[in-house]
């Protein structure tokens, strides 16, 4: 797989320290430390370049945020720590949903009828198993 093939992916995030940040048209959200998960689909151009987008915007390699997790991503010292992926598929909405712990209202759900894209869990275990289970595929190897 390449980074230009196209499907849903899931980010898994570690947020160290509690953090309150502007999240454009949402306005201040208050996340708590822990372990958040946030589904997206790449259908476009660049297909799964878009995680490598995220990925420069965590490290501060990139300034402008477009989508609600840039802004976790970028104004925090959340971390991406692994990366599930489902090449080809349009799962985005069954997988958020599936997720357990607690979503972040509107959060990344701006184009759908989800309540959110992005789950909070105090446990890396608590999202690991679930996108184990969700994802065809584990991993985003990049060429």
């Amino acid at each position: 797989m390449s980074a230009t093939d196209g499907g849903t992916y899931t980010l898994l995030i570690e947020l160290p320290a509690a953090a309150s940040i502007e999240v454009g048209a949402l306005g201040e959200i208050d996340f708590e430390a822990g372990w958040y998960a946030y589904t997206g689909s790449a259908f476009g151009p660049g297909g799964f370049s878009r995680v490598v987008r995220h990925r420069e915007i965590a490290s501060g390699e990139r300034a402008i945020r477009h989508w609600h997790v840039d802004y976790l991503l970028g104004d925090t010292d959340a971390a991406i720590d692994d990366v599930w992926t489902s090449p080809g598929e349009g799962r985005e909405c069954g997988i958020a949903r599936e997720l357990s712990g607690d979503p972040i209202e509107d959060f990344g759900a701006s184009d759908c009828g989800c309540s959110a894209h992005l789950v909070a869990a105090p446990d890396r275990h608590d999202h690991v198993e679930a996108l184990d289970r969700l994802h065809h595929r584990r991993g985003m190897p990049l060429d």
